[in-house]
């Protein structure tokens, strides 16, 4: 962590993350070593990324019993397509520990900017089949996959454009419409993309409760709500 902080020019971070979980070593360790970087002053809280419900409640189990401080934030992905973790298994975290979300992969992977709706453009991500990461998901994802896919996101075509936004704007302001969300990790290879992202923050105040409720129904993957008995 010094190393990283020399590299860095700072003498402390807001926020450290453990980039995955480490299942080879007990959480009470890896609990006691976060704390250990709050305490000697190189960061001042502590958040997980990947982790599951369970493994993120066992460390606040551990930090509770310590009298040390438990991860705060979580890093996870989270888009329209993939929404089971966020809304369904950490639900009760943002409850019980006050769990907030810095999410990844708001447009997973770009297919949610409908610049695969007639197929993979030259200049896009998936045309570069030499790449390793987009060669292997393709073979993950042939067209009898991919083509469901594509047929869900350009279904969101005609609310965007309702809205008087871009797809790939609707996206991100959809994720950021989740109050448990803090922020959203974006990525950009041109600076165009980039306007259209910082759009996404006035975009948010456009998706009223009927408009959400519409996605919900065109996409038809929301998660079952949780009823909880007191």
């Amino acid at each position: 962590m010094a190393a990283s902080l020399k590299r860095l020019d700072l003498e402390y971070v807001d926020l450290v993350f453990a980039h995955r979980p480490d299942r080879q070593t007990p959480i009470e360790e890896t609990v006691r070593a976060f704390n250990h970087l709050i305490t000697t002053g190189q960061a001042l809280y502590w958040g997980t990324s990947e982790w599951n419900a369970d493994e993120i409640a066992q460390a606040w189990r551990y930090a509770d019993k310590l009298g040390l401080i438990g991860p705060l934030m979580e890093q996870p992905a989270y888009n329209m397509l993939n929404r089971e973790k966020v809304e369904l298994e950490y639900a009760h975290l943002y409850r019980e520990t006050g769990l907030g979300l810095t999410t990844f992969s708001p447009l997973n992977k770009g297919l949610l900017t409908g610049k695969y709706k007639n197929g993979i453009p030259d200049d896009s991500r998936f045309a570069q089949t030499d790449v390793p990461f987009i060669k292997d998901f393709l073979s993950k994802n042939p067209k009898e996959k991919w083509d469901p896919v594509i047929r869900q996101v350009n279904s969101l075509e005609p609310i965007a454009e309702k809205l008087g936004i871009s797809q790939g704007t609707l996206a991100l302001a959809w994720v950021l419409a989740n109050p448990n969300v803090s922020s959203a990790i974006i990525g950009a290879s041109r600076p165009e993309q980039v306007f259209q992202n910082v759009k996404a923050l006035e975009a948010v105040e456009k998706l009223t409760p009927e408009i959400l409720k519409e996605i919900d129904e065109l996409l038809g993957n929301k998660p079952a709500e949780i009823t909880q008995r007191f």
